[in-house]
């Protein structure tokens, strides 16, 4: 396999990625109305296999060394699409299920998670216009590494027809989460602070203009 093939398939594994959680989304809205064993069955399949590919495109992006600026960018855009399509759906059936209080946690989750979200955005935006590198570190990684799984076990305990996972179990499993989402966004901030601090301030040239 040459290094376009390679290439390739690993932008296939990113984009793919919005395709099927768009199609859980769909079958999770139609099982909500009409619950169907089987429509479970493969809404939560293309959870699972939407949220692997985040795994995959990564690791096999280093492995096949085909790692590129548009690939450090458009993954965490299709990150944003898979939590934008699952967060406020998981809100939507804990809540239709009468789940009140852990609808209200996860409410709280989504808002604190996609506000980390679009300020990381921002964050790259800045360091950009210095040529740093918009690529995850360390935090960003385990934070999706923890969520996307995370996402998958919360529709399952809500939605499941087969239902064996404890309340406990994964209201700690979002507390963790919760605090690594924080951290994280600690860290990035922390780490672009200095050329935030640099955007902030006036050239004199243009200070000399006004």
């Amino acid at each position: 396999m040459n290094a376009s093939a390679k290439l390739g398939w690993v932008t296939f594994l990113t984009f793919v990625r919005f395709p099927l959680v768009l199609l859980f989304f769909v079958g999770a809205i139609i099982y909500s109305g009409r619950p169907d064993t089987w429509l479970f069955a493969v809404s939560f399949a293309a959870l699972i296999l939407s949220a692997v590919t985040d795994l995959l495109d990564g690791y096999l992006a280093r492995r096949l060394n085909v790692v590129t600026p548009f690939g450090a960018h458009v993954d965490p855009l299709m990150d944003k699409f898979f939590y934008l399509a699952t967060f406020p759906l998981l809100v939507f059936v804990a809540m239709r299920n009468g789940h009140t209080g852990h609808g209200i946690l996860l409410l709280v989750f989504t808002m604190l998670f996609l506000a980390r979200d679009q300020w990381v955005t921002f964050l790259r935006s800045i360091g950009s216009m210095y040529r740093v590198s918009g690529a995850a570190n360390w935090s960003g990684k385990l934070r999706t590494g923890l969520t996307f799984p995370l996402i998958c076990t919360v529709y399952y305990y809500e939605e499941s027809p087969w239902p064996f996972l404890p309340p406990l179990l994964v209201y700690a499993f979002e507390t963790v989460a919760m605090v690594i989402n924080v951290l994280s966004l600690v860290i990035y901030t922390r780490l672009y602070w200095p050329y935030l601090r640099r955007s902030a301030r006036v050239s004199p040239a243009r200070g000399k203009a006004s």
